[in-house]
């Protein structure tokens, strides 16, 4: 009889644990980004833009080597938070003409490459603003109300993961437009601040946790080292790297606040120091080449100056920590997502 419940026992824990175990994915349903082309997934292919990608060589790496409008040789960081999730291998764009109500339950994407808090960056590119990527987030939960219902609707609102990244292209190109407004201190204060204002419009429209990435080295990006890090030496941008840092100590204490003041989660998701990091050491993550991508002669080439004809091209992007003049590859992004997500991650359950 002692055999048998203890038995039973076993069997009931070991059930406990198995369901534990899905319950920690179970409980993000969905995962809805915002940003630029760190996380565009295709957005901008329909829109009257030069920032485009859905040409090759960009995919290459993609699973059956399609272009889909990502910014790398492969997945970015919105399908590899969604894989890292359990969520799904891959995460599907807003704009996309072919998603059916069903796809959007786990979630979208919609970020637009070339955009930032900045609104005039999205207009000197035509892209879409992150202020307008909120009223897409709008008529998305509307869609999900239509066809699942306001149950299913709340769901998502209270327990998926909302991720927020941008301001590269604000510090890299809109600030010199901007700079008899502003000095670069008030700038990176200027962004930081809307960053904050983005986060408590999404909180109201439901968003219960909510990660918003720091800025990155932007000056350390091929591109940058091209044009302002010295014809010989192509060094980081300092300056640039300084706003960046300037932006990020704003932004992550005010966040904090923010955490306190609402309910939910407010994550302030740390992606300088690591990427950083792996520009200055990239052997240590198992990378050859640092300061320039794998696209073209890998100084300037991006979006329409990274094409089929160029027969510059690498091989070996995994080799790269840049694909581009200005996007990580794939291995690099997993490297990044490996290294802060589960530390993140656990904030959440």
């Amino acid at each position: 009889m002692k055999l048998q419940l203890l038995c039973l026992a076993l069997v009931f824990i070991a059930g406990e644990t198995n369901a534990a175990k899905q319950g920690k994915n179970a409980t993000i349903p969905a995962l809805i980004v915002f940003g630029d082309s760190i996380m565009d997934t295709g957005n901008n292919n329909r829109l009257p833009t030069l920032l485009k990608c859905n040409f090759p060589p960009y995919g290459k790496d993609f699973p059956g080597g399609l272009a889909t409008g990502r910014f790398s040789d492969g997945r970015v960081p919105s399908d590899l938070i969604a894989e890292k999730l359990g969520i799904a291998k891959s995460l599907p764009a807003f704009m996309n003409p072919n998603l059916k109500p069903q796809d959007l339950l786990k979630g979208v994407t919609f970020a637009s490459g070339g955009t930032g808090y900045d609104p005039l960056t999205a207009k000197i590119m035509s892209v879409i603003s992150v202020w307008d990527q909120l009223t897409y987030f709008k008529r998305y939960i509307t869609t999900i109300k239509q066809h699942f219902g306001e149950k299913k609707a709340q769901d998502i609102l209270d327990h998926s993961f909302f991720v927020v990244c941008s301001s590269s292209n604000d510090l890299a190109h809109t600030f010199m437009a901007q700079s008899h407004r502003y000095e670069p201190t008030s700038y990176a204060n200027f962004l930081a601040d809307s960053a904050v204002k983005f986060v408590r419009e999404l909180h109201k429209l439901g968003a219960k946790k909510i990660g918003v990435f720091s800025a990155v080295p932007v000056g350390c990006v091929p591109l940058q080292r091209t044009v302002f890090g010295g014809m010989f030496t192509r060094g980081c941008v300092e300056s640039l790297n300084n706003m960046a840092k300037q932006f990020n100590a704003r932004l992550s204490p005010a966040l904090a606040s923010l955490d306190k003041e609402l309910d939910g989660v407010i994550l302030y998701i740390n992606v300088y120091d690591t990427l950083f990091d792996m520009i200055q050491h990239p052997a240590q993550y198992g990378f050859e080449v640092a300061d320039r991508g794998c696209c073209g002669r890998g100084s300037l080439a991006v979006s329409y100056m990274c094409n089929s004809m160029n027969p510059f091209t690498c091989s070996n992007s995994s080799a790269y920590i840049f694909w581009d003049s200005y996007h990580p590859t794939e291995r690099a992004y997993q490297v990044i997502v490996d290294n802060l997500l589960d530390k993140y991650l656990s904030k959440l359950y």
